[in-house]
């Protein structure tokens, strides 16, 4: 378990709910990724991710899924692309990533809270 934290530390992160648009492999990444392109709706846009989702995911089956990210950390470079955004997913011990996600479809933008 990490070290107790208070509230204000989550509630810092701005978490939201967005949609795939398209999915590619991440070619210049030193571990094997895809690059996501992810619609935040009007206020947002579509950001940019890359992910480390490659042992349950296919890029075509991302294509429609709706996911948790954190859309307010800096920005990383990530190869030679720029990662606009955090998605979120639950790291299971054989380093596998299973996305976070909603369990019925809420409008892209929605804040996690």
């Amino acid at each position: 378990m990490k070290p107790l934290t208070q509230p204000d530390s989550f509630h810092a992160a701005d978490i939201r709910i967005g949609t795939l648009l398209h999915a590619e492999r991440n070619e210049t990444a030193i571990k094997t990724a895809f690059v996501l392109h992810i619609d935040f709706g009007e206020e947002l846009g579509v950001l940019k991710s890359s992910a480390q989702i490659t042992a349950h995911y296919t890029a075509e089956s991302l294509i429609g899924r709706q996911v948790a990210a954190v859309v307010n950390f800096p920005p990383r470079q990530i190869g030679k692309m720029r990662s606009q955004c955090l998605v979120l997913g639950a790291v299971e011990s054989g380093g596998g990533v299973v996305l976070l996600a909603p369990d019925r479809p809420v409008a892209n933008g929605t804040p996690v809270g």
